[in-house]
């Protein structure tokens, strides 16, 4: 079935700020597509679910290959899955590395690559990847987890040359801490220790990430590409 409507993939949708976008998307009359390793415990018109590690080759082309049969196109993918370990370098185990690499970057990668050989048939597509601002803070704990998200900018800077021709721009959005479960075994004194550090000191909310993200898929936001929008005034 061949849609006219717009077909937005967001990844790690089935919580958190992944939740909040797909919600956001449907109701602005998209159909949404949306994975994670596990089910979700709701449901909603107008949004399709896919059990898929996105840092599982197999999988990933599966679920490409679902939305291109369902619906002839992909507009959007939001790549917002992703793992986080806050510890001192000298405690954390290898374990961690592989599996924040491999989420973050290797999943990435994959839903990047795929999404893009889905968009180029209709030569339109945009791909906002998702940073943190732990990557300009430099912040002390996450060495692992800022290493993969500079790893995702560079990628984000490199595919959106590789894409432009293309018709798909890709850019990265760095949020401020948000209270999701990713932030919730973080000492207090930390949390504000990065607030007080920002221009604008309070914690991000979901509406700060969205409203990045409705900037960068705007059809008139095709001449912006390659670029990463930090929240909170860090620069």
């Amino acid at each position: 079935m061949i849609t006219d409507q717009q077909v937005v993939l967001i990844t790690g949708a089935r919580k958190g700020i992944g939740r909040f976008l797909a919600e956001r998307f449907v109701r602005n009359g998209a159909l949404v597509e949306g994975c994670s390793r596990e089910p979700p415990d709701w449901s909603l018109q107008g949004y399709t679910h896919h059990l898929a590690d996105v840092a599982d080759e197999t999988q990933v082309k599966a679920m490409m290959t679902s939305i291109a049969r369902r619906h002839g196109r992909l507009d959007i993918v939001i790549n917002n899955a992703g793992v986080a370990s806050m510890n001192h370098s000298l405690l954390t185990p290898i374990t961690s590395l592989e599996r924040i690499f491999d989420t973050n970057v290797r999943g990435t990668f994959l839903v990047c690559r795929e999404a893009a050989r889905l968009m180029q048939r209709r030569r339109f597509g945009r791909i906002v990847n998702v940073s943190t601002v732990a990557v300009p803070l430099r912040l002390e704990g996450e060495a692992l987890y800022a290493a993969s998200k500079s790893a995702v900018e560079t990628m984000t800077r490199i595919l959106a040359r590789e894409f432009g021709p293309l018709g798909i721009t890709v850019n990265a959005v760095g949020p401020t801490p948000i209270e999701t479960d990713l932030i919730r075994g973080v000492p207090p004194e930390k949390i504000q220790k990065i607030i007080d550090s920002l221009a604008i000191r309070r914690l991000g909310t979901f509406e700060d990430v969205a409203n990045v993200i409705d900037f960068f898929v705007r059809p008139e936001s095709d001449y912006v590409t390659g670029q990463v929008i930090y929240l909170g005034g860090v620069s």
